[in-house]
């Protein structure tokens, strides 16, 4: 349903915020007139603003100053709020550093407000609780990150956008460029699907629709301590295509079937043959993205002898078929060496 009145947009900017993404949500959300989006005579259905801790200029993380419009104290009430993506080092995220920003954001959700994530920026609007036992998304390589900092969340990196709450108020988008998906299920859920198509088409932005499932690298966790299981994952980096990985993981690994199983699941999370599985597809995706082998080729190089059953896995955990994903994701040939 379009917005009877042009919606308040308060962008949230933090020394932490990755620039390209924030000014891509206000490019786009402010663009409606400009461009003559939905018709020359048409309300624009936003107003978009940067907004901080306190007016003027910020330095962003990425060294490019942030003109912010307005202060979160003198902001009595807003439509949305959306915190674009923030940079997080190699220790994550650190909480508890901008409450006044995290309270505010709290109150203009009392007051009907709708909270906005594009990527990581669910770790500052997750220090609301609002959040805890919803659904969302996040980069999928911030989503241990933020399971450690918001145990109660439920997290889905494969996800391109979620949409929780009693009100559908909740919105989260996932890895980098999904503030497309974000932008413009916004534009289409106040200004109507026509309008949202002319703004992709404008902007040339997309709809991630497969979700983010093939841009994932499985890397199975090495942190936990346990030696045998360290050396099974070591050994099994270059011999996953071996006949029967599992059974000669547990041989190697001198303990009983059982035990072995049960200690690799601990330890990484997965099952021995799940964890084979996964290893497998990466190394399919790698081929199908650099090399003219068939399907067939590629199945058999990474352990399948059985083609259909190697398309079957491959898309039960991409989302594509394998000819589907070379399609898209191969390394495009652009010159020719001289």
């Amino acid at each position: 349903m379009a917005a009877e009145r042009t919606l308040s947009v308060s962008v949230v900017a933090l020394p932490d915020t990755g620039v390209a993404t924030m000014f891509g949500v206000l490019d786009v959300m402010n663009s409606f007139a400009l461009m003559g989006i939905g018709g020359a005579d048409a309300r624009p259905p936003f107003r978009a603003q940067i907004v901080g801790a306190e007016a003027g200029p910020l330095m962003g993380v990425s060294g490019v100053p942030v003109p912010v419009g307005e202060g979160v104290a003198d902001i009595a009430r807003t439509d949305m709020v959306i915190v674009p993506s923030v940079v997080l080092g190699p220790a994550g995220w650190k909480g508890g550093r901008y409450p006044e920003i995290v309270d505010w954001a709290a109150r203009m959700h009392d007051q009907g407000a709708l909270l906005c994530s594009a990527c990581s920026g669910i770790f500052l609007l997750a220090e609301t609780g609002l959040f805890d036992g919803r659904d969302v998304t996040v980069h999928y390589d911030y989503a241990r990150h933020l399971q450690a900092a918001h145990p109660d969340v439920r997290i889905h990196p494969e996800r391109a956008l979620m949409v929780a709450g009693d009100r559908d108020e909740l919105i989260t988008s996932g890895a980098s460029t999904t503030w497309h998906d974000l932008v413009l299920y916004l534009t289409g859920r106040y200004a109507g699907a026509s309008v949202a198509q002319e703004v992709a088409r404008m902007f040339a932005l997309q709809w991630h629709q497969d979700g983010l499932a093939p841009y994932m690298v499985f890397e199975g966790r090495s942190d936990h301590g346990d030696a045998v299981v360290a050396d099974a994952q070591d050994w099994l980096r270059t011999h996953f295509s071996v006949s029967a990985p599992v059974e000669q993981m547990v041989v190697r690994s001198g303990l009983a079937e059982r035990t072995f199983k049960r200690r690799f699941t601990d330890a990484t999370g997965v099952s021995p043959l799940a964890y084979v599985q996964r290893i497998r597809i990466e190394e399919a995706k790698r081929r199908l993205e650099r090399t003219e082998e068939s399907v067939e080729a590629v199945g058999w190089h990474i352990g399948y002898e059985d083609p259909a059953f190697f398309r079957r896995l491959f898309k039960r955990v991409t989302g594509l078929t394998p000819a589907s994903y070379r399609k898209r994701y191969r390394v495009p040939f652009i010159t020719t060496p001289a």
